[in-house]
């Protein structure tokens, strides 16, 4: 049966939602994008004017095909090329969805993503469903076909997951820019110290190349390795503009709703680098640098308006 305009529109309408949703889920925009898209092949197909409440029937297919399409990526990453992290959004992106409240903030985190990919697909279906869009577990229980209790128990449990992994903290846009430019300046300097005393005595640094771009198949540990990491990596040469096309140019920025520095060469976005941060200092630093999960952020970053670069790097 031929959709109809009206039909499109109530397809339309759920869109943005629904991507939000899908990306949660999944840690990538463009296989966020595809889920929807499978999605609406499934309303076109369907008799829609017997659903009842199209936005509950929508987001049912949609979670399937996410669920779906989790476990066979588990089985993909066991083969991929060194760290796995998270496609980065940029602030505005409306794939973020919604940021009303401080769970929602956290749910579409870098370092919440990172932590659900040890959640199972249930226990994430429910945690974003939950925590990023308030659906009532009586909902969240038909979209799964599980029983109510099962639903709590399982949010109770995917909570504890992520809540263990890390130390909720709210950073405003003022204090995130003082902050990347605090660790900026240390990174330059030429000297660990000054690093050392920004980050945890635990902080890691994490980075993902896809086996496309260099980057260290496990993660520096520790506030000395970091440091050591990160001097390196700021510290200018011949070899790294050589390696990357030119001299890139680094902007304070937001990503996931966390602090962030953007690399750019030639308005292509090469690098986004997330810091995680803790009334103790920096704790983790993750960075994307593979060019296939860089594409959406480089083309947010040609309509946005990102001020004058910290500095040109290397």
């Amino acid at each position: 049966m031929a959709l109809t305009v009206n039909d499109v529109d109530r397809f339309e309408a759920s869109r943005p939602r629904l991507q939000a949703i899908a990306y949660r889920l999944l840690g990538s925009a463009s296989d966020a994008e595809d889920a929807v898209q499978d999605t609406f092949l499934r309303w076109q197909a369907a008799d829609v004017d017997r659903i009842e409440v199209p936005e509950a029937w929508l987001t049912k297919v949609l979670t399937n095909l996410c669920l779906n399409q989790l476990t066979s990526a588990r089985a993909r990453r066991e083969t991929y090329v060194g760290q796995w992290l998270p496609e980065p959004l940029l602030a505005g992106d409306p794939m973020l969805g919604p940021a009303d409240t401080v769970e929602q903030r956290e749910s579409v985190s870098y370092a919440v993503l990172a932590l659900m990919e040890r959640l199972s697909p249930n226990e994430r279906a429910v945690y974003v469903l939950r925590e990023a869009f308030d659906y009532p577990h009586r909902r969240i229980a038909e979209i799964l076909d599980v029983s109510e209790a099962a639903c709590q128990q399982i949010y109770h449990r995917a909570k504890k997951h992520v809540a263990e992994g890390r130390a909720r903290t709210e950073v405003g846009e003022a204090a995130a820019r003082r902050i990347v430019g605090e660790f900026l300046d240390a990174a330059t300097s030429g000297r660990t110290e000054p690093l050392v005393r920004l980050l945890t005595d635990d902080a890691v640094s994490i980075g993902d190349g896809g086996g496309k771009v260099p980057a260290r198949a496990t993660a520096f540990e520790g506030a000395i390795a970091v440091a050591k990491f990160m001097r390196g990596l700021f510290k200018p040469g011949k070899a790294k503009r050589n390696l990357v096309g030119g001299s890139p140019e680094v902007y304070a920025a937001t990503a996931n709703n966390t602090p962030a520095l953007v690399v750019v060469l030639d308005g292509r976005v090469i690098g986004v680098m997330c810091l995680e941060i803790t009334a103790e200092g920096i704790a983790a630093f993750r960075s994307q640098v593979n060019p296939d999960k860089l594409e959406r952020a480089t083309r947010r970053w040609a309509v946005s308006d990102h001020g004058e670069p910290l500095l040109n790097a290397f």
